[in-house]
């Protein structure tokens, strides 16, 4: 047992421990690190210019902002209520730990055992000790070197003084710069005081390691995010990078065809990761666009083509009928009359021509809004504007079909076939029939028909049976039947009718007129 005089004492500097406390940490950290003038300008880049990220890293930052704010709030929110719980419990322990003491002497005095303090032994965290009135300090330890020394307070020692037993003085006291929990109690009868003091540091370095330990837990899922972030963002940037390699291929080579994963053109087995997300349909879309206008140019050049063959013919015979013009004079009247018709004739032909050439090359029919059409009404205006032209009978036997289509663009693809009936079968007395029925348009005439070996081509551009190849014409009109139903969802059909003549249509889907809308068979 060890006796420490009172602060008047030899030994009074109460302030010098025997044992301090753990060492505190040291927040001080070396200077920060700074770039050297050998950082790359790649990684001022970064910094200075997020605007230029790939969405691939841009991705994992907003991941990894995203996680770090979230853990950020849960750790401290479960921080917080971890010290809060474990603060009120040390608290609480060592205020159970008083009263029991507090109890305890009270007992002691009611029995009348007033002879002094017993061997009283300090805990881990615990030292208890006796304070006599006069200020001296008695303590029972296994190692003078872990007594703490501290002066009373005059709070302390008028407990100490106190004649009832079981008076608590509690307060909180830094000693040697670390934190103590301390507790006086008085004995009674004026003998002294017993003192309980607690140190806080250990709660405090528990605390210290639970918030290392989510700092470094929120730093693995930071770290976690950012690289799930940047795995979805590689995923799904890739497939944009390729669509953006395919255009920057498209746009420096003209070249429409699609273009595979390879970069600058290499590879031309397309675009087909696309799924069903967002990614996926552009690409699927990008991939039809393309296709698209691959063949609309491939359409283009075989318009061309044709175009310059079906020209040549009609351009030729001007060429020559002009030159002939220039011996006007010597011509026999028959013979001028003859070449004037003839040139007449080459206009017409060569006007019809180009119109219809300007109406393939610039689309015009697809320009016009879809509306439900009425293919009755369609026929019925065809029939009636033939009649006035040729002087043909023409009948029309419809039924209720309605579809969904361009009217203008649906009266031409059923005008063409009954005009070219009436031109190959000028002489015909039988009526052309126009018939209707389920959404197919059938055009049947009593002319010469169709060889059976030229059926599956009087739909192709330009193309004109061989007895037709007398009579004016482009070749275009069946053509442009064949392209208008293909727009609207059809397809066509041609074929020799029983007893003789043609029959020339096309079958387009039935269509439901929304409620309130009537069907029209107008442009």
């Amino acid at each position: 047992m060890s006796v420490y005089p009172g602060p008047n004492g030899p030994n009074g500097h109460a302030d010098q421990p025997v044992h301090t406390g753990p060492a505190g940490h040291d927040d001080s950290s070396g200077p920060a690190d700074r770039s050297g003038p050998g950082t790359g300008p790649w990684w001022r880049g970064v910094l200075v210019r997020p605007r230029d990220w790939r969405l691939g890293t841009r991705f994992a930052v907003i991941f990894a902002l995203v996680a770090t704010a979230v853990i950020t709030l849960v750790g401290a929110l479960a921080y917080t209520t971890a010290a809060g719980l474990i603060r009120a419990d040390v608290e609480d322990e060592f205020e159970g730990t008083v009263a029991e003491l507090s109890d305890q002497l009270v007992s002691l005095h009611d029995q009348g055992d007033a002879s002094g303090p017993g061997p009283f032994l300090s805990g881990d965290n615990l030292q208890l000790q006796f304070l006599g009135p006069d200020g001296s300090r008695t303590v029972t330890v296994t190692n003078p070197s872990e007594v703490i020394l501290f002066n009373p307070s005059d709070r302390d020692l008028e407990v100490a003084a106190e004649d009832r037993p079981g008076v608590v003085e509690m307060r909180e006291q830094s000693i040697n710069g670390q934190q103590y929990r301390l507790a006086t109690v008085s004995i009674g009868d004026g003998s002294g005081a017993l003192q309980l003091l607690q140190a806080l540091s250990p709660t405090e370095l528990m605390l210290d390691r639970l918030a290392t330990q989510i700092l470094w837990v929120g730093l693995f899922v930071a770290l976690c995010a950012a690289a799930v972030g940047w795995l979805v963002g590689h995923r799904t940037t890739g497939r944009l990078v390729r669509l953006t390699d395919a255009a920057e291929y498209v746009s420096s080579t003209g070249r429409l065809d699609p273009v595979g994963p390879g970069r600058g053109g290499e590879g031309r087995e397309g675009l087909e990761e696309a799924g069903r997300d967002e990614v996926g349909r552009l690409s699927s879309a990008f991939n039809a666009m393309l296709a698209r206008l691959a063949r609309s140019k491939d359409d283009q050049r075989r318009l061309v083509q044709d175009a310059a063959h079906e020209l040549r013919t009609p351009l030729t015979s001007l060429y020559t009928n002009v030159q002939v013009l220039g011996s006007v004079d010597r011509l026999s009247p028959e013979a001028r009359d003859s070449l004037i018709e003839d040139l007449r004739g080459e206009t017409r032909e060569l006007t019809a021509l180009v119109n219809e050439l300007v109406g393939l090359a610039t689309g015009d029919h697809e320009d016009e809004p879809m509306s439900s059409v009425s293919l009755a009404q369609v026929a019925e205006r065809v029939a009636k504007r033939t009649r006035r032209r040729t002087g043909r009978d023409i009948v029309v036997d419809a039924d209720d079909s309605v579809v969904w289509g361009r009217p203008g663009s649906l009266e031409r693809a059923v005008a063409n076939p009954v005009e070219n009936s009436a031109k190959f079968d000028p002489e015909g007395t039988a009526p052309i029939e126009i018939r209707v029925r389920g959404g197919a348009v059938e055009v049947m005439d009593r002319g010469p028909g169709i060889d059976p070996a030229e059926l599956d081509r009087v739909f192709e551009r330009f193309y004109r049976a061989t007895v037709a190849r007398g009579l004016p014409g482009s070749g275009l009109g069946l053509s442009m039947v064949r392209e208008i139903a293909h727009a609207h969802g059809g397809r066509v059909f041609a074929r020799n009718r029983e007893g003789g003549g043609a029959v020339i249509g096309f079958q387009l889907p039935l269509s439901t007129p929304p409620d309130g809308e009537q069907p029209t068979g107008t442009a």
